[in-house]
């Protein structure tokens, strides 16, 4: 039995997990979200934290801790035909005394992505699960992101959220009922008559133009008429009399 057993084995050794964290974490901080399965985002999510916790120090201390935890300084390539990156004649990353030359990772999380965080103690990912399986095992997969201002952060699975726009209008419709009242209050219900294909203005006067019937009249026509319908014969007397 695994009682108070922290952590998760994914069926790896300790070094084999340690790299895949690496691995995960140089993809993260280079493109800022990916896709994983959710086990591996749920063991992989306290490494990176604890990264970037040792980043926001921003000292020397700092830097060498971060190259331990990642192995070595890696270099971003964030695409296939990257210009910031130099390349051989080969199409291989260009090296210089041995050293692979290109933006290193440990000074894109010590100069941009800890100094973020800097008002966070903590949190600075998150994990939303996409309701879609892999295929060939059907492993539940999940996206984990970098937590970064709402209006610029990347996406889900490159589509875009309309729930933001939600929260953003119903905070602005909120913040309009405590300033002015009733009268910006209507507009959103103008909107909503525009919408439909309604004049807001020709709505509410048929509204004022309608008048309560008469309660009375009412339940006279409703009342079913029980006058009983004349006969033949005796139609027939009438104009007996007559003449």
């Amino acid at each position: 039995m695994r009682h108070r057993m922290a952590g998760r084995k994914l069926g790896r050794k300790t070094n084999h997990r340690r790299a895949m964290w690496r691995n995960m974490a140089v993809s993260l901080l280079t493109h800022e979200q990916i896709t994983t399965t959710i086990p591996k985002a749920k063991s992989f999510q306290p490494f990176i934290e604890k990264l970037i916790s040792c980043a926001k120090a921003g000292d020397l201390a700092a830097r060498r801790r971060a190259m331990k935890m990642l192995g070595q300084d890696f270099v971003i390539v964030r695409e296939a035909d990257d210009p910031d990156v130099p390349r051989n004649p080969y199409g291989e990353v260009a090296r210089k005394g041995g050293r692979l030359q290109g933006p290193r990772i440990v000074k894109h999380l010590m100069e941009e992505i800890a100094p973020r965080y800097a008002d966070r103690t903590g949190g600075y990912t998150r994990i939303i699960k996409l309701g879609s399986h892999r295929i060939g095992d059907g492993a539940d997969l999940c996206v984990i992101q970098l937590i970064s201002d709402e209006d610029t952060g990347p996406q889900v699975a490159g589509q875009y959220s309309r729930r933001r726009d939600k929260a953003n209008r119903r905070m602005t419709f909120a913040a309009q009922l405590r300033k002015g009242g009733k009268a910006e209050a209507a507009a959103p219900e103008d909107e909503e008559d525009k919408k439909k294909g309604q004049d807001p203005d020709v709505s509410e006067t048929a509204e004022e133009g309608r008048t309560e019937p008469d309660s009375a009249s009412e339940q006279q026509k409703d009342q079913p008429d029980n006058s009983p319908e004349p006969r033949e014969g005796d139609n027939a007397e009438g104009d007996k009399d007559k003449g």
